[in-house]
């Protein structure tokens, strides 16, 4: 059976999931908190699904998702006493495989988790939370790059452009997609932006910035990370 993360702050909620999905087979990863679904998500064995509340004392849910989206394709469904439209919107478009309202029935519960696993069962492997270059490592769980051992400081939208090159290693990023990613779908045609935090992230990471080994420019066409460098 699977191995099911469960976020929520609810004791009482999490006792019972936990003693439910278990004597349904599944292994079960109790968390309260959004950090800790961080690290039990980053985890090895991985989780097959996350069951995640929104409501959380530390890092709101959606955070959390967001995270989680930031180097993992695996399943999450939202399990929320929110009912408003614009929750459900916000956590599927978020990158929430499914949302599920309190109060719910258990037998609900297990047939959407095993959807959801089914449909993951569909798709390529996902990848690896840290990636490391000889000269420095991406964390994409925590949001950070450490360099010589020290974190390297990155503005949020550096952050959002080398996070998004280093989701596809390997493969061309064109400058639409890099500039719809990281600035909005109303942009694509700014190329001027990437080339000034291109510039940004060279400095900071790049052994020889004006000979760049892993962020690498496809002149007119966009931006390549290769981590081997």
């Amino acid at each position: 059976m699977s191995r099911v993360l469960v976020v929520d702050d609810d004791p009482h909620l999490l006792r019972t999931l936990r003693i439910n999905l278990t004597a349904h087979g599944h292994t079960v990863v109790p968390v309260a908190t959004g950090a800790g679904a961080l690290r039990a998500a980053a985890d090895r064995p991985a989780p097959d699904v996350v069951v995640l509340d929104l409501g959380l004392p530390d890092i709101p849910g959606l955070e959390v998702l967001e995270g989680i989206r930031g180097w993992s394709a695996m399943p999450v469904i939202v399990l929320s006493a929110r009912t408003d439209a614009g929750d459900k919107v916000a956590a599927l478009d978020g990158g929430a495989d499914d949302y599920v309202t309190k109060p719910f029935g258990m037998p609900e519960l297990l047939a959407r988790i095993r959807a959801a696993v089914r449909r993951a069962a569909t798709v390529p492997g996902e990848g690896e939370p840290r990636v490391a270059t000889p000269d420095f490592e991406v964390d994409l769980v925590a949001k950070k790059v450490v360099r010589g051992g020290v974190e390297v400081h990155l503005s949020p939208t550096e952050w959002g452009v080398l996070e998004h090159l280093v989701r596809h290693p390997g493969m061309l990023v064109t400058q639409q997609q890099l500039l719809q990613e990281v600035w909005g779908p109303q942009y694509g045609t700014e190329g001027h932006y990437l080339r000034v935090y291109l510039g940004h992230l060279r400095r900071k990471l790049e052994p020889d910035p004006s000979r760049p080994r892993y962020l690498i420019t496809e002149p007119g066409r966009g931006y390549r990370f290769e981590p081997a460098g």
